[in-house]
């Protein structure tokens, strides 16, 4: 198969280093792309993401048997509509059923319609009528603007104070018209799980955790994401049972029912409460850094699994097989993300870093300038290893982290603190 990747990140490169390993790939080209996927594909860095008649054609030039979608915005967006309808078999969902991360809103109202465990809400298209709602219902409470916010957009007050004066943040972060929703505050502790979906038929593909917050011990502002590990603990067998029953399949059945069956990557991001699993969210693609934990730790063909989601044979296969040792991948950002921060600082010791056992360094904003590597991004890097247990790969990954040279970049020290507690 000729495939087509789409996309420029850390997640892209992960997409790219694996499906390289497929017998069944012959040629692979990134739209985008960077340096790191340069090393699997030949990247077309001129065109757009936004450029779909141009997408579509570099599918009917070079005879692309699967494109591959890695990004979001152009799920929403429709670029799955549009290459659908050119007879060009995508992974990723069309238009309709993206809107799970397209809008808020209409997740929610979808859990409310067909009784799926999720957090209480109101919704608000007026600030005073939002105020009225957080007076009466107190704090703490999770304030979030609807629609695509490259995973900010949320705002967790703990007083009334604060979830007062977030309001007009929160309105602020949208665009005009945006609605938001309020939402009661979860206990509990936060899991990435990720499900192969094809109409209604559903594979998982593993648990994650991810790291939101900028700096050690969870401190500072939001960014999207400074790090992972996989797997889960607190995810267990009856855990996942209960997820897959309670939540997946029943979005996948309400889908196709609806007329917008789910073809794709489902991402859940769950809170594990002592009622068990509810949903906070839906992403429609993978992960990004959970995806690169992911992929260290699949075995098996990757491009043989998308392909047959894209085309409706995921019933064919058996399902998704994880190594049973542990990945954990480590963000290296530009300083002063996820605020301003400088580009074009010089990056060494990449490849030093990466020919450490078990580690593979992921690109997520990089550039090559004169035949040198220079950082273009807030997030940079994912160093990324696998061990036999978290302990193991932890210490892989922060032994590739000091091999790289880069004065301006800085990471958490912490990631997976809560696996090696448990």
């Amino acid at each position: 198969m000729k495939v087509l990747l789409l996309g420029s990140g850390g997640r892209e490169h992960a997409l790219a280093w694996k499906l390289a390993q497929s017998p069944l790939l012959t040629a692979l080209i990134a739209i985008p792309g960077n340096p790191g996927i340069a090393e699997h594909a030949r990247c077309l860095e001129s065109i757009p993401l936004t450029d779909h008649d141009a997408i579509v054609s570099i599918c009917a030039a070079e005879k692309i048997d699967l494109v591959v979608v890695g990004p979001e915005a152009p799920l929403v967006d429709g670029i799955a509509d549009r290459l659908a309808a050119e007879g060009i078999n995508v992974f990723g969902p069309r238009r309709a059923p993206a809107q799970l991360e397209g809008s808020k809103l209409f997740t929610k109202e979808l859990c409310r319609q067909h009784g799926i465990p999720t957090a209480a809400f109101g919704r608000f298209s007026q600030a005073d009528a939002a105020r009225a709602y957080v007076r009466e219902r107190g704090a703490p409470i999770v304030l979030k603007a609807d629609g695509l916010m490259a995973g900010k957009g949320v705002v967790v007050a703990m007083t009334p104070e604060e979830a007062l004066a977030a309001v007009d943040e929160v309105f602020a972060m949208g665009t005009p018209g945006t609605e938001i929703l309020i939402e009661e505050f979860l206990e509990g502790e936060e899991v990435s799980f990720f499900c192969l979906v094809d109409g209604e038929t559903v594979l998982p593909f593993g648990s994650a955790q991810d790291h939101k917050r900028a700096f050690d011990g969870d401190q500072g502002p939001n960014t999207g994401g400074m790090g992972a590990y996989s797997p889960a603990p607190v995810f267990t067998a009856e855990m996942e049972r209960r997820t897959l029953s309670e939540i997946v399949k029943p979005t996948a059945r309400a889908l196709a029912d609806g007329g917008s069956p789910y073809r794709g990557i489902i991402f859940a991001g769950l809170m594990i409460t002592l009622d068990g699993p509810k949903l906070i969210e839906y992403n429609v693609r993978f992960g990004d850094p959970e995806c690169q934990v992911l992929l260290m730790r699949l075995e098996g063909d990757l491009l043989e699994l998308l392909h047959a989601t894209a085309t409706g044979a995921l019933a064919e296969e058996r399902g998704v097989s994880m190594a049973a040792d542990a990945a954990i991948t480590v963000v290296m950002a530009a300083r002063g993300y996820p605020g301003s921060y400088e580009k074009g600082t010089p990056i060494r010791g990449v490849g030093a870093a990466g020919a450490l056992p078990g580690v593979h360094v992921f690109h997520a904003g990089t550039r090559l300038e004169g035949g040198h590597l220079i950082a273009n991004g807030g997030r940079v890097l994912n160093v990324t290893a696998i061990g036999a247990n978290v302990a193991e790969a932890r210490e892989r990954a922060y032994d590739a982290v000091a091999l790289v040279d880069w004065p301006e970049g800085f990471c958490r020290s912490d990631i997976a603190w809560r696996a090696l507690a448990q």
